[in-house]
């Protein structure tokens, strides 16, 4: 786990001099709806609009400086935000992704995400920084994700038990052509890719939040199949249940 580093304003001043949006960082402010933070490459926080740090229960944005992800979320949170940071790194981008997120209350929401390596004047990755919005089913919507709402509120509430594209494309009133489209052209990927990919983070939570078998863990998250579920984990976090969990957390858990 990395350890937090307090900032001093001349570090500050250097660390913005090399970033070419600037003067826009205060504007992020009057966003009242959207999550907006900037960090360096180890993944400890710079600079955030007053949404994301109310978000967090802090009082100002000095509160947060120097701070990583460990020390304001979820251990299962954390760690995921800190992957796609390693990601985004590398150069990778994350555009307009729905994920799915388990809040502090408990509750299930999810969130449209974009995030992107930052680059100095002379082209260096010097950090990350990103943007997330919550996604309401009372939203007005306003991206051409919105057309897909109605099969992501059904998946939402539904993931857990077995979904056919069929009965996804009859809840939705259009053909299961019309669906696979849309979804291969606003997530680029099918609705059952889609599906196994929420059950697949939803699994990983579970797996870093309870003691569980990876057996039940697997039920619990929508896969009939045990076994399947351990294939399907391992090629999208690339290891298995039981090496995930032990990486994240360590120590003697079940199998």
């Amino acid at each position: 786990m990395m350890h937090p580093q307090a900032y001093n304003q001349h570090f500050l001043n250097q660390f913005f001099s090399d970033i070419p949006f600037q003067t826009l960082l205060t504007t992020f402010d009057m966003l009242d709806d959207t999550l907006v933070w900037v960090k360096d490459k180890n993944s400890r926080i710079v600079h955030a609009n007053q949404y994301f740090v109310h978000q967090l229960g802090f009082d100002s944005l000095e509160q947060l400086l120097g701070k990583n992800d460990y020390e304001f979320s979820p251990l299962e949170i954390a760690q995921q935000f800190l992957d796609d940071d390693q990601k985004v790194l590398q150069g990778q981008l994350v555009q307009n992704r729905i994920e799915l997120n388990i809040l502090r209350s408990g509750e299930i929401g999810w969130f449209e995400t974009s995030k992107f390596p930052l680059h100095s004047k002379d082209q260096e990755i010097i950090g990350t920084y990103g943007v997330s919005k919550r996604r309401d089913d009372s939203a007005i919507p306003l991206t051409a994700v919105t057309q897909l709402e109605n099969a992501l509120a059904f998946i939402r509430y539904n993931f857990t038990r077995d979904i056919s594209v069929s009965e996804l494309a009859e809840h939705c009133c259009i053909s299961i052509s019309a669906l696979e489209r849309r979804f291969k052209k606003y997530l680029q990927k099918s609705p059952k890719q889609f599906i196994n990919e929420i059950r697949l983070e939803y699994g990983s939570h579970l797996l870093l939040r309870s003691n569980d078998t990876i057996a039940n863990i697997a039920l619990a998250a929508g896969f009939s199949d045990p076994n399947y579920f351990t294939r399907m984990f391992t090629r999208h976090f690339g290891c298995a249940p039981s090496d995930y969990r032990h990486q994240k957390r360590g120590g003697d858990l079940p199998q």
